[in-house]
């Protein structure tokens, strides 16, 4: 799974996109908002490590997801 972080401009908020191992989308969701239903992706249990990856991560990057 990858990660990337889109910056946002003027009103519309900073996105968080999860990405599949062939580049497609499988979520979306806002920077500064907890991800729903974590269970879905593989996820749960790591809502601090994802939330402190967030804050960390450069704008743009896309980069694997290894929690």
């Amino acid at each position: 799974m990858y990660i990337i972080k889109v910056k946002g401009k003027a009103k519309i908020p900073d996105y968080i996109q999860l990405r599949d191992e062939n580049f497609v989308l499988i979520a979306y969701f806002r920077a500064d908002r907890p991800l729903k239903k974590l269970e879905k992706y593989g996820l749960e249990g790591k809502e601090d490590e994802l939330r402190e990856l967030i804050n960390t991560i450069p704008f743009g990057k896309l980069q694997k997801l290894e929690l």
